[in-house]
């Protein structure tokens, strides 16, 4: 890659350590090296006063004030820093020239309507954005900066054979969101989906799967996969008058009114069961402060934790996370109500165009519209997910969660019998260009389409009638899309997907270091180790694991049908 307009994404460590290359100033004062201070024309006349100063006030007291101007001066280079680090992007190497066209583009601002009784609209100053006079870049008349750019092999180091991360090319924000596509992608086939609501169903309670989803039959289950150009599907919230009002799952109506509002892009995680910290992303820019949504869903359980151990947290904002607290919660099990803003965004944020899904246990280190330009909009896909770093085969994922205690072994393997009954057959190459069968599901990235939401309602739909564990049913629910309407989801690597998140200590071990005395690494206080200008080697870092208590049975509080045999029945 060459030029001076790149902009190269690397990490020197484990904990999102950043190696920024590009030259800079040295110092907190923007000047030109060689500028003199003061001229020296009065040079002498100067000196002289600040000697008569000296003496009026005495040695000591001239102490004191010059300890003082120091100290001040030290704090105002500091703060400078901290606003200058905040404000620059992830894994910049090289600085990058904005073209004049969008440097001169004018930010007016504007206000985003909160909606009233009676369809009426007011303005609030909370939501205040800046939205640019829209300068439109496609690829096809684009001087593509990452034009050539591949990820170098992995380098071969004996004393680190874990997964790392690996460089990624990025754009500025400023194009990123010039090169956003005014119109929604086209969805294949299906044009209009509807869901199943309470009103017109009349739930089968000995069907699998739980009220929140409806308890949907193996046929309409089977039907669901059979897509045309309108349908009405199982997609949660069956019941009440709309998502987070009365479904279980519920939500304020402050905060469900302010989640209609978010219009383009949400960063959405959340933590339930009070297991994981709550981790601010860093390097996000001002102009995405400003447009895109952070939510964080978490249970009343979490939200007391948060409120009595953090004094950041007020006007249910902690950083820039939005703490939406979700009540009457359908499962008891933390993962499997995890999986419900994990794959019914579209369902909670019915205006959104774009949306990232980072799990709780990762800190964002990259702007959300960097990876939107990245994932999505450069390569002409509407739903991002990277692949699994070790495992690609959906049966050896499963023998993998048994072996950690993921989830009840006999469950799984009822899951796995049933998908084998299908079709499921283990991974090779004979399946490219599908690269993999196993998602590492942490982080999806995905364009609000028909086509996308109809894959999470069904992917949520195994989750809910099956096993919590994701990994196994994506490739299922995958696979059946596919074979009818040729779509499937873009699996990059998981390197790519190191370059921009970092996974944290969860709390209770974060407890037990601080309460042993030992003082726990972050991605803050990693010491980095300067790179060279292409270097890609990281600093070795471990980090020990730590498995969550083994689960009971299935959490969902249903029991598990006998396999019949010769062969799957209904159910």
């Amino acid at each position: 890659m060459s030029g001076p307009a790149a902009s190269l994404g690397l990490r020197s460590g484990s904990y999102g350590s950043l190696a920024s290359v590009a030259g800079s100033g040295a110092g907190c004062v923007g000047r030109k090296a060689g500028a003199r201070g003061w001229a020296w024309r009065g040079e002498k006349e100067r000196l002289q006063l600040l000697h008569r100063a000296l003496r009026l006030v005495g040695r000591r007291r001239a102490g004191v004030l010059l300890l003082l101007a120091v100290a001040s001066a030290a704090v105002f280079c500091s703060l400078f820093a901290v606003v200058k680090d905040d404000s620059n992007l992830i894994s910049i190497v090289n600085n990058y020239e904005v073209p004049n066209a969008i440097q001169k583009s004018v930010y007016p601002s504007t206000t985003r309507p909160l909606m009233m009784s009676g369809g009426q609209y007011s303005t609030s100053v909370v939501n205040k954005i800046e939205l640019p006079n829209r300068l439109h870049l496609s690829y096809a008349n684009f001087t593509y900066p990452c034009e050539g750019f591949s990820v170098p092999p992995p380098l071969v180091d004996k004393k680190r054979t874990g997964p790392r991360p690996c460089p990624v090319c990025y754009v500025s924000v400023d194009q990123a969101f010039a090169l956003m596509p005014l119109q929604a992608s086209p969805s294949p086939v299906l044009k209009n989906l509807n869901y199943v609501s309470e009103d017109s169903i009349t739930a089968n309670l000995s069907n699998q799967g739980s009220g929140f989803g409806g308890h949907p039959s193996l046929e309409q289950r089977n039907k669901s996969f059979d897509i045309n150009e309108s349908m009405t599907v199982h997609c949660g919230f069956v019941r009440g008058d709309k998502p987070g009002k009365g479904t279980g799952f519920d939500i304020k109506d402050d905060d469900l009114l302010e989640m209609e509002q978010c219009r383009e892009l949400v960063v959405a995680s959340a933590i339930f069961g009070n297991y994981d910290m709550i981790q601010h992303p860093r390097n996000i820019s001002e102009f995405s402060k400003a447009n895109a949504c952070f939510y964080m869903f978490v249970d009343e359980e979490t939200e007391a934790y948060v409120n009595n151990s953090s004094s950041l947290y007020s006007n249910n904002k902690i950083g820039l996370w939005r703490l939406v607290v979700a009540r009457n919660l359908p499962y008891e099990d933390p993962r499997r109500t995890g999986k419900i803003p994990k794959l019914l965004l579209h369902r909670l944020f019915p205006n959104v165009r774009f949306s990232v899904w980072i799990d709780a246990k990762l800190q964002l280190f990259a702007d959300p519209y960097l990876l939107l330009e990245r994932f999505l909009w450069r390569n002409n896909t509407t739903f991002a997910i990277s692949r699994h770093y070790k495992r690609f085969d959906v049966f050896e994922e499963a023998e993998a969660n048994k072996a950690a205690g993921k989830y009840d072994n006999a469950s799984i393997d009822y899951q796995i019998e049933f998908y084998r009954n299908e079709g499921l057959a283990h991974y090779s190459p004979a399946k490219l260009p599908i690269t993999s069968d196993v998602p590492e599901g942490c982080v999806i990235i995905r364009e609000h389409i028909p086509i996308t939401n109809l894959f999470t309602c069904l992917w949520f739909n195994e989750v809910d009638r099956f096993t919590s564990r994701d990994q196994i049913s994506f490739s299922t629910v995958r696979d059946k899309i596919r074979a009818r309407v040729g779509w499937m989801p873009e699996m990059f690597l998981d390197c790519e997907r190191r370059n921009f998140v970092v996974q944290a200590y969860h709390r209770e071990l974060l407890e037990q270091m601080i309460a042993s005395g030992r003082k726990p690494p972050s991605a803050t206080d990693q010491p980095s180790r300067k790179l060279r200008p292409g270097s890609r080697k990281a600093s070795p870092s471990k980090k020990p694991s730590v498995k969550r208590k083994k689960e009971k049975k299935s959490s969902s509080r249903r029991r598990l049908p006998k396999p019949v045999a010769g062969g799957m029945g209904v159910m």
